[in-house]
């Protein structure tokens, strides 16, 4: 139907938004502009089409008394009430039956379309779409009060009670206020991003009409229509359905229909910029050809389809005008984050360019960084970041004391806890106020340890003095990591791909957890397990001690085991004067406990086991609340935020509790150096040959390789695209700081501190920004990570104070402190694809998930591909642990020749999916190659859990 003066109403051109600030007044508060909660306009960068939310009122109670009750809403989801629970179900994916659409459509064909129109409220769009030639002017006036009706809205409130609408169009003062109080208490408004409109679905049956009623309204400027909608927002879309009463849930259905198309986000795009009939019935066509049908018989009908995790990218499905753009997006994003198969070459950043000049890179990085200074202590003003210095801080001394205790036991007491502590203050400290990349945090790590008891082993088999040679390597380190900064080489970091990286981290996530294991094992011998034996005076705690007191003569008893027989009533005690007394109650009563067995408390190992264990798994569970569906959202945040310091409290509550002597963290409590007799600065001779100055060279050589290598793989996998960080990094800067950091720590006999993958990256996952607003069923966004400098510095400065914090960190266990440490090992180890791949091998192919890996790529191929990586690992781990460890940096160095055989071995296409394509190899493999593995069909549009991407991760961040 059309109205003799329809034509007015309809542009040739699309409509245009409301802006922004118009809408501020009608709508909460909520996240900053910058959130991404319209996925599809994200994705693209060039729809910048609000949030639709689509709600359904249907007309119920013919024929005995009418009212309108909102029975349904979306927004990327389709959420029903479910009237008797009287609660909205949960977001899942609607289902539509093909008659239901087809209806849809003839009403959209035959009905009323009106396109940019210029009503100003409810009134007046109703008497608008009430304007047609079939209705008498009786009718007219039936269905313009009726459509004014207020609707019966549910809406959840933090006192769960549902608000009812009135039954009469005219309201009072009273309820216009009362009914505004409850639309902004709607828990719904704050999930909802600043900016979002909504459209308007009405269907039912009415029995005084002879014919359907259907009709479309775009508004040209959207308006808030009173309390049509549960929130108060501006309308754009109006769609009426009505007709006379049919048998089943017809105009229910039809109304479904409507509300999921205008759901979907192409049709959404197209409905904006229609122009007429025509434009809008080829949208609906479209929405068609592109339905997936389910056959009858083979689905249940009441089983509700959750949302997926992650929902495919969009850009295939908007118009053709659009499309070669697109494609430039597929190959090189505009958001390198979203791109999500991360495949295709892409141009090298900033930071990674060749200037062609001496120290041009590390000019560059400086000038880049300089811009973000004062930003950097700024961003850091969040609660978020006080959960993230209490974890990376226990993190961190724990760290400290573990490496340093190594190191002293490597050194023969050269170096200890104490310069492990000073070292880990005064280089972490000077590297967050310095660094390009302030997220990194600095520790000695396993590969270092390794290095430093190797030079200790050279200086004691060869009679030097081992802190004067190690001053030297230290300076020749520096003066070879300051020629890689001055020669840009750190743009070498480009042929660091995932195979490089994966060996790496997994090699440091096992020293990890192969450290924290360690460690638990060695209390059983610092507190031997008390077994009962045959003697049972020598192998029981409750007989191998015995009190003794003074006899008449004053002198003390005597008491022996019998040998003849085990019994204890057999037991010689000699004099009368032994008891059974535990030794408190002996000492009490005068007495002197005698015997093997009266200090030893058998509990301690079997307990130090049990926290280890229990803070491992606490620290798991608390992490995985964030994602569960326990508690509310923001209580599930705080949970996840501080998984890791909840988890070491509980310990430390547990071992309160039990009151067991279990062996606790210990901080130095002098400010002196371990080794006697030294001062803090070392002198470069004392009792070595001049010419050891420049032997030095060598060692050192293979040294700047160890931390280059080191250095380096941690920075490229702090900086990799899907982690979102805006400020960019600075890989000359830091290498450079690595390099003067490298000369202090020499010259005062401290450990060598390079970035530790492990705590850097859990650094980054506890600093993980996620929207606040999100539609229903979607989970939050991954915003990137926040990017300042304030966290590291305070970590660092009470690392340096802890040693004045003694009387405070000796309530912590230490088996607590080993338990976080076998976490971040294993979470950094879960986190990569190669345990993913391992994972395959031991799995039956049916049983294996739908990756898109494998997809691509025989599963043959995907195994080989594995055992090399593998056998590189176990290559890596058997240099590490022999005396042949001195080669151990030119063998980081070979897992990139490796990689470069492997192009013998699989084809590009092959390692485009396994690994990533060197720079030349992007070059030489054309586009259009390229394009036909994006080329997905619908199904493979799926993520693969195989790629590194944010989701949440878990983001999946991995730290070491």
């Amino acid at each position: 139907m059309r109205l003799p003066g329809q034509e007015e109403f309809e542009a040739p051109s699309a409509s245009e938004n409301i802006p922004a600030s118009q809408l501020a007044s009608s709508h909460g508060t909520g996240p900053s502009p910058d959130d991404p909660s319209d996925r599809g306009s994200k994705e693209l960068e060039m729809s910048k089409d609000p949030l639709l939310f689509i709600q359904l009122n249907e007309l119920l109670g013919w024929p005995q008394a009418l009212e309108w009750r909102e029975t349904g809403r979306w927004v990327r989801f389709e959420e029903k009430l479910e009237v008797g629970a009287a609660r909205w179900s949960t977001p899942h994916v609607p289902t539509l039956a093909l008659p239901s659409l087809q209806k849809l459509r003839r009403l959209l064909s035959e009905g009323l379309v009106l396109l940019d129109c210029p009503a100003q409220s409810l009134l007046e769009l109703v008497e608008q779409v009430t304007r047609v030639e079939s209705l008498s002017p009786e009718l007219r006036g039936q269905l313009q009060a009726l459509l004014l009706q207020r609707p019966q809205h549910h809406i959840q409130t933090p006192s769960t009670r549902t608000w009812w609408g009135s039954a009469h169009s005219k309201e009072s003062s009273h309820d216009v206020e009362a009914l505004l109080k409850e639309q902004r208490q709607n828990p719904l408004r704050q999930k909802l991003p600043p900016g979002t409109e909504a459209g308007a679905v009405l269907a039912g049956e009415l029995g005084f009409l002879t014919q359907p009623l259907g009709a479309f309204v775009r508004l040209r400027d959207p308006v808030v229509l009173g309390s049509l909608m549960e929130v108060p927002l501006p309308s754009r879309f109006f769609c009426l359905l009505l007709g006379p009463p049919m048998l089943g849930r017809g105009y229910h259905e039809v109304g479904r229909a409507a509300a999921v198309l205008l759901s979907d986000l192409q049709f959404q795009w197209s409905a904006r910029r229609a122009s007429n009939l025509h434009d809008l019935l080829a949208a609906l066509d479209t929405f068609l050809e592109e339905v997936t049908v389910l056959p009858p018989g083979r689905w249940d009908p009441t089983v509700r389809i959750l949302p997926p995790k992650c929902l495919p990218w969009q850009h295939k499905r908007y118009p053709g005008a659009i499309i070669p753009s697109l494609r430039v997006l597929s190959v090189v994003p505009l958001v390198p984050a979203d791109d999500r198969y991360g495949r295709g070459p892409q141009a090298p950043s900033p930071e990674l360019q060749r200037t062609g000049r001496l120290f041009g890179g590390l000019v560059q990085d400086v000038r880049r960084k300089a811009a973000w200074y004062a930003s950097d202590f700024v961003d850091a003003l969040h609660f978020q970041c006080f959960s993230a210095v209490l974890y990376i801080y226990l993190a961190t001394i724990t760290n400290a004391i573990t490496f340093g205790g190594l190191l002293g036991d490597a050194t023969d007491g050269a170096q200890g806890v104490l310069e492990s502590f000073l070292g880990t203050a005064v280089a972490g400290a000077a590297f967050c106020l310095m660094a390009g990349q302030p997220l990194t945090i600095l520790s000695s790590t396993g590969p270092v340890l390794v290095f430093e008891r190797l030079l200790f082993s050279i200086s004691r088999d060869y009679g030097l003095d081992y802190l004067p040679f190690r001053l030297w390597v230290g300076v020749w380190v520096a003066t070879f990591c300051l020629v890689l900064v001055a020669t840009e080489a750190s743009v070498l970091v480009r042929y660091f791909t995932r195979f490089t990286e994966e060996g790496f981290c997994a090699l440091i996530s096992l020293i990890f957890i192969y450290d924290s294991v360690g460690k638990m094992l060695s209390l059983a011998h610092a507190y031997p397990i008390q077994r009962p034996g045959p003697a049972l005076l020598a192998g029981s705690t409750a007989y191998g001690c015995l009190c003794q007191f003074p006899g008449p003569g004053g002198n003390e008893s005597q008491w022996m085991k019998s040998k003849d027989n085990e019994d204890i009533v057999n037991m010689d005690l000699g004099l009368v004067n032994a008891s059974l007394l535990s030794p408190h109650e002996c000492v009490q009563q005068g007495g002197h406990p005698r015997g093997p067995n009266c200090h030893a408390v058998p509990d301690i190992t079997f307990f130090s086991f049990l926290l280890f264990i229990t803070s491992f798994l606490f620290a798991v569970a608390l992490k995985q609340i964030k994602n569960s569906r326990f508690f509310p959202s923001v209580v599930r945040k705080v949970v996840g935020d501080f998984s890791s310091v909840l988890a070491i409290l509980l310990g430390c509550g547990l071992d309160a509790f039990l009151g067991l002597a279990t062996p606790k963290l210990m901080v130095p409590r002098e400010f002196k150096p371990t080794l006697s007799g030294r001062g803090w600065l070392v002198s470069p001779f004392r009792a070595n040959p001049w010419w050891l100055s420049v032997a030095a060279a060598l060692p050192a050589l293979l040294l700047s390789i160890l931390i280059f290598m080191d250095q380096q793989i941690t920075a490229v996998i702090l900086n990799r695209p899907e982690y979102r960080l805006q400020k960019g990094a600075g890989f000359h800067l830091d290498l450079f700081c690595v390099a003067v950091l490298m000369l202090l720590t020499s010259a005062l006999g401290l450990p060598w501190y390079v970035s530790a993958t492990v705590i850097s990256l859990a650094h980054m996952d506890s600093l993980r920004r996620e929207s606040k607003a999100c539609a229903p069923g979607e989970p939050p966004h991954f915003l990137g990570i926040r990017e300042q400098r304030l966290t590291g510095l305070l970590v660092f400065m009470l690392t340096g104070v802890s040693i004045f914090l003694a009387p405070v960190l000796k309530f912590i266990p230490m088996p607590v402190l080993y338990g976080i440490f076998l976490y971040m090992g294993v979470a950094a180890l879960n986190s990569i694809q190669f345990t993913k791949r391992l994972q395959l091998l031991l799995m039956p192919a049916k049983h294996q998930p739908d990756l898109l890996l494998l997809r691509h790529v025989p599963l043959s191929r995907v195994h080989l591909f594995t055992a090399i990586q593998l056998a590189c690992l176990g290559l890596l781990w058997t240099v590490k642990s022999t005396p042949a460890a001195i080669i151990f940096p030119l063998m980081l160095l070979g897992l990139l020749g490796v990689r470069k055989a492997l192009e013998w071995v699989f084809s590009p296409q092959e390692l485009l999916w396994l690994d990533e394509l060197m720079p030349e190899d992007d070059r030489s493999i054309p586009e259009k190659g390229l394009e036909r593995e994006l080329s997905f069909s619908g199904s493979d549009s799926e993520d693969s859990d195989l790629m590194y991407q944010p989701k949440a991760p878990e983001i999946n961040i991995s730290v070491n």
